[in-house]
């Protein structure tokens, strides 16, 4: 399941699940947490299960309650048909067990958010030992500072405060150590065309593979930060040919030393745009 884009759309707002898919998104999260009232839970799981009902070409993730909620049975019954499951307020794999064990056989793979409270900052290694459960790993700034009393997590200027900043680099290594996507968080500006594509391209230099959208015109910016350039690709292929034709471990390529971890990295960008390696 290719996750460069993934767009939310409320679940008790059936009229812009087809807009929603019909963005550019790789993947639509149809949500039954934050953006939908408690009242209106119950006709949301209604919409999402219908709408799961039809087939699409867009691969459709459910963002369900968090696991001890008190609603788990009646979202997993809403979420059956998805392509995969949105788990708010995870905390490390005792999380991901209590979603799987309530799921039962062929649970479907799970996107956590993993850094809405406290705990679950202290849980992200955790996340390499339940890797067969996963499809990548995302984190948030908006919950944890509330749980915390915090004022904000950014600054005037939009960058995070240290503490917001240290939980992002966690989530990313956690991401890369568990060996599934990493996933940006949200850019809540949505007329802020420019610093969305300042951010988006800044997740994509620093090792995210993806990113989450509140709003459809936010998914080209993001698919354009996350796709690889020509340039990139063939710049990679060079180098991966070069390393052939080298048949040593560090050699000059372009002026300038490479070894195994710009081999890697050069695998790594060609299998994530479905190139072949040369």
């Amino acid at each position: 399941m290719r996750l460069r884009s993934l767009l939310f759309v409320p679940g008790d707002r059936p009229e812009r699940f087809n807009k929603a898919a019909a963005s550019g998104a790789d993947a639509i999260i149809l949500d039954l947490e934050d953006s939908v009232a408690p009242e209106a839970k119950q006709e949301a799981r209604a919409a999402v299960a219908t709408c799961l009902g039809q087939s699409s070409e867009v691969s459709r993730l459910v963002r369900i309650n968090p696991v001890d909620a008190g609603c788990l049975s009646a979202d997993v019954d809403a979420a059956r048909g998805a392509d995969g499951v949105v788990l708010p307020k995870a905390e490390g794999s005792a999380t991901i067990h209590a979603l799987v064990d309530a799921w039962g056989a062929a649970c479907l793979p799970i996107l956590p958010i993993a850094t809405e409270t406290p705990a679950a900052i202290f849980r992200l290694g955790d996340y390499a030992t339940v890797e067969r459960h996963l499809c990548g790993l995302t984190w948030g700034a908006e919950d944890l500072p509330a749980a915390i009393g915090a004022a904000a997590s950014r600054e005037a200027d939009g960058r995070y405060t240290q503490p917001y900043e240290l939980v992002r680099s966690l989530t990313l290594f956690a991401a890369h150590a568990a060996g599934v996507a990493a996933i940006e968080t949200v850019f809540p500006a949505l007329s802020d065309d420019a610093g969305l594509a300042a951010y988006a391209a800044r997740g994509a230099r620093d090792g995210f593979t993806g990113m989450m959208a509140i709003h459809p015109r936010q998914v080209p910016i993001i698919n354009a930060a996350f796709a690889p350039s020509d340039e990139a690709l063939d710049a990679a292929r060079r180098l991966l040919a070069a390393a052939a034709e080298a048949g040593q471990g560090a050699f000059r390529f372009e002026g300038r030393m490479v070894d195994a971890p710009h081999l890697k990295q050069a695998r790594a960008l060609l299998a994530r745009a479905g190139r072949p390696l040369p």
